[in-house]
């Protein structure tokens, strides 16, 4: 028999605030997220603008002494891990830790590490190199750490599916529970890769948008669209199966319901215009989650920014759902985040269940220039109230991978 599955914690670390009620009253707000970039000089970069995690203090969750052995990456993880795990008000006593799992991925991984010790390398020489250099770099640390830090010793997953991580480690943790192999698992995704290389290479594969002004860098859905902004942070959630969370009286913020995931097998890094694996995985989480297209339903879309990306999704939820996708609220909360890659879809996660939560759909911000292939209710630049049921949270990423959850107000 196939157990239900609910979300009792979440956690995050984002451009809009250093845990999830700061970043769900911004959200909620419109507040831009997205400013000048201060981790680097962008003197020589054509894009100048970054959504940037502020004031982040690693040693509130790890060890002062175990910082300098941590990437960034896994820093945002942790942070996002933790209070996922205290919100939920689970206890060591609360379940076996063969039955406690975590799938926490990153696309990019430890960049930082991996940038600082090649420097080493060539100006010191290679014998200068860290001892913890692999372990700090490698994409799978993250959940490894937090799995240690609560000795979880259920399935752990580090899951690279670059923009569709998050999206998919939470619905894999999901499919853990549903069907067996755990009672609670941790699962999301972090990303820290806001570094002259990275900037170097998205613009380089012009994905980044140029915009001088910071409120028309992100512009989702928007007829002058151009590129995505590069965010930041980490997002988690805590699943659990539903028995085990009614039995030892935990708060329920939502159900998960449905899980979709397909490739395009069409391109490297541009979706297949015609939506048909994107769509799929939307019809999927749908379909499992018995949700049809109507007022009740929030969409929160990947809605990146580029050109091809909210083009080829407005086309997918309309494949999906035909006429009644006019009926969804959708929005792009990237507009205020900026594009957190492997930690997006946990964040948006979170916006989702938020959203069914409390009835209200987050804006998609900055939103000016209709554009008629984008031609849904985006929610433009003011939150709305909504007597919601369901929420879909759709990632599309580099290399064809497509993922979308869906969720129950329980």
């Amino acid at each position: 028999m196939k157990k239900r599955v609910v979300v009792t914690g979440i956690g995050a670390v984002t451009p809009l605030g250093n845990d999830v009620v700061t970043t769900w009253k911004n959200m909620k707000e419109g507040v831009l997220g997205i400013d000048a970039v201060t981790k680097f000089d962008t003197s020589e970069f054509k894009c100048k603008f970054a959504g940037e995690v502020k004031n982040f203090d690693p040693t509130l969750y790890i060890a002062k002494g175990e910082v300098r052995k941590t990437d960034l990456y896994t820093q945002y993880a942790v942070a996002a891990a933790s209070q996922a795990y205290e919100d939920s008000g689970l206890t060591s006593e609360d379940v076996s830790p063969e039955r406690f799992g975590v799938y926490i991925g990153s696309g990019i991984g430890g960049i930082h590490t991996l940038i600082a010790e090649h420097s080493k390398a060539i100006e010191k020489g290679y014998g200068r190199v860290s001892p913890f250099f692999v372990p700090m770099m490698i994409s799978n640390i993250a959940s490894g750490t937090v799995a240690i830090k609560y000795n979880a010793q259920g399935p752990n997953i580090g899951i690279v599916t670059a923009c569709a991580t998050s999206t998919n480690s939470i619905g894999e943790a999901y499919r853990a529970i549903r069907h067996g192999y755990a009672d609670v698992m941790l699962a999301g995704g972090s990303e820290a890769a806001i570094t002259p290389l990275c900037f170097a290479g998205f613009i380089s594969c012009q994905a980044l948008s140029q915009s001088e002004d910071k409120e028309r860098a992100s512009v989702p859905f928007d007829a002058e669209r151009a590129g995505f902004v590069m965010g930041e942070g980490g997002a988690v959630m805590m699943l659990e199966e539903y028995e085990h969370a009614k039995a030892r009286g935990a708060k329920i913020y939502a159900e998960v319901v449905g899980y979709g995931c397909t490739n395009d097998a069409y391109h490297m890094t541009a979706p297949n215009p015609e939506a048909i694996a994107s769509s799929k995985a939307i019809e999927l989480a749908a379909k499992e989650g018995g949700i049809t297209a109507d007022e009740h339903v929030y969409v929160n879309a990947h809605g990146t920014g580029t050109p091809l990306n909210d083009k080829t999704e407005t086309l997918a939820l309309k494949r999906a759902f035909g006429q009644d996708a006019y009926k969804l609220h959708v929005s792009s909360t990237k507009s205020m985040t900026g594009h957190m890659l492997g930690a997006a879809g946990g964040i948006e996660a979170i916006a989702s269940v938020l959203a069914l939560k409390e009835g209200v759909v987050p804006p998609t911000i900055n939103y000016k220039v209709k554009d008629e292939a984008c031609d849904l209710n985006i929610t433009p630049n003011t939150a709305q109230e909504a007597d919601l049921k369901y929420a879909l949270s759709t990632s599309l990423g580099f290399g064809g991978h497509n993922g979308c959850l869906a969720f129950k107000k329980i």
